[in-house]
């Protein structure tokens, strides 16, 4: 690709509810080894910081949290681009897109690229806003209210019954049986997330993700589906499987076009007997499992590169049914001292922390 190229990556943390980043970044490296990268965080014990494998940063770099707001955010990004000469920025976490958004048109105007979507569509596909969407757009989706007060969301919840999930606005859900258990859970969301909360039917079936990347025209440039085969605890997927099912790749199809989504997405699905794939969320970025179909021919990160940076396209590969992931953990060696210099003056800029002897 030429001069090596610096692209700052969030959500780098790889535990049982793994984000992101370190996917990207291993995506990103298996064709563009030279490339920079700056770590962004919000924690500094954020997992990805301490590898020394390709998904590794050359820097790091504390965020403020997204409830400081964009300007805050504005203030700590410009900082970082003064010594990092950013030109990509690749945001992997639901909950600070909005800022990103906001703060966009500076960026761009100090020469440093995205591919984020609009505002229009970023709010048509969040949780409070997805069943509307679903209903006015011939999208099957799971029952699903929004609420600001508990006792109006137990209402919600007895109209559909019981069990149903409660959900937060950007992250976490629960299967609840009882009010008494609706309550505990809709306290604990919007002590975390903020609200409102949400309650959804409960479906049972199978789950479908695709992964995609679309253009501005809500044409999808490339795609992954799978059937999850492994769920932790709180349904995060740890192994797949990927299908070729022409009806769910419709449905993906449509539901981006009619967003006219611009960006990484990941459509998530249930799927139960006698009924049709049923939407239950849309995620506005590449989801942990990324690296998988870039590791068979389908790298999308590699892909959005290439557009941000005006260089000629890497064929993207189909991802052939029967083709599967298993999620692996280890352990990273990592050091007080780095750690504590992170935690102090929130930028570490010697390469990834810890480093190895």
């Amino acid at each position: 690709m030429g001069a090596p190229v610096t692209v700052a990556v969030t959500g780098l943390h790889r535990g049982d509810n793994p984000q992101p980043g370190s996917a990207v970044i291993r995506s990103l490296r298996r064709l563009v080894p030279d490339l920079r990268v700056v770590g962004l965080s919000y924690d500094p014990l954020e997992s990805g910081l301490y590898s020394h494998d390709i998904d590794r940063v050359d820097s790091a770099y504390l965020l403020p949290f997204p409830m400081k707001g964009p300007d805050t955010l504005l203030e700590r990004i410009l900082h970082i681009h003064k010594r990092e000469k950013l030109q990509v920025l690749i945001p992997c976490l639901d909950s600070e897109l909005s800022n990103f958004m906001t703060i966009y048109p500076e960026l761009k105007d100090r020469g440093i690229a995205a591919m984020l979507p609009t505002r229009a569509a970023f709010d048509k596909r969040a949780k409070e806003n997805l069943a509307k969407f679903c209903e006015r757009n011939d999208v099957v989706g799971p029952k699903t209210f929004a609420s600001y007060d508990a006792n109006k969301l137990a209402q919600y919840a007895e109209e559909i019954g019981y069990p149903v999930y409660v959900k937060g606005k950007y992250y976490e859900a629960w299967l609840v049986h009882t009010r008494v258990d609706l309550v505990q859970k809709y306290e604990k969301i919007a002590r975390l997330w903020g609200l409102p909360v949400l309650v959804q039917e409960a479906l049972i079936g199978d789950e479908y993700d695709v992964l995609g990347l679309a253009d501005d025209a809500g044409e999808i440039i490339g795609q992954c589906a799978i059937r999850k085969m492994l769920r932790t605890l709180n349904g995060k997927g740890f192994g797949g499987i990927v299908v070729n099912n022409p009806d769910l790749m419709r449905t993906a199809n449509h539901i981006i076009k009619t967003l006219h989504w611009n960006g990484p997405f990941e459509a998530e699905f249930l799927k139960t007997h006698g009924r049709p794939h049923s939407l239950f969320e849309i995620n506005p970025r590449f989801p942990a499992w990324v690296d998988f179909p870039s590791q068979i021919g389908c790298n999308l990160p590699v892909r959005l590169l290439e557009m941000l940076l005006g260089k000629k396209p890497t064929k993207l590969e189909r991802c052939d049914a029967g083709r599967m992931f298993i999620r692996h953990s280890v352990d990273l060696v990592g050091d007080i001292a780095e750690l504590a210099k992170l935690s102090s003056d929130g930028e570490y800029l010697a390469g990834p922390l810890a480093p190895a002897k």
